[in-house]
């Protein structure tokens, strides 16, 4: 017969606080992110492919904006909206992001 459940059973596992501080943007984490969002490795991600020919949908695009903006990146949707490629969009990551000590160009 299975042990019966006691309270310390229950009791769940303390949760890893998110860094106050986010990581830096850089061009290996722009990557990351827009792979994980497109479902390929970071090493697949083309960066003069065209963000909405790539799979990128209005709501991804907006998940990855809040994601830069708090690595200090001051951009808009509709800034990245009228960009055609992903480089232009690291671009303008690099040339609007405040705050974050070396990002790599």
């Amino acid at each position: 017969m299975p042990e019966p459940l006691t309270p310390e059973h229950l009791t769940p596992e303390p949760l890893t606080p998110e860094p106050l501080t986010p990581e830096p943007l850089t061009l290996d984490r722009f990557r990351v992110d827009l792979a994980e969002c497109l479902f390929l490795e970071p090493g697949e991600v083309d960066l003069e492919d065209s963000p909405l020919d790539a799979g990128l949908d209005s709501l991804r695009i907006a998940t990855l904006l809040e994601r830069w903006r708090a690595t200090g990146a001051d951009v808009t949707y509709v800034e990245l909206a009228e960009r055609t490629s992903f480089a232009q969009w690291w671009q303008l990551l690099t040339e609007r992001t405040r705050g974050v000590d070396g990002a790599d160009a």
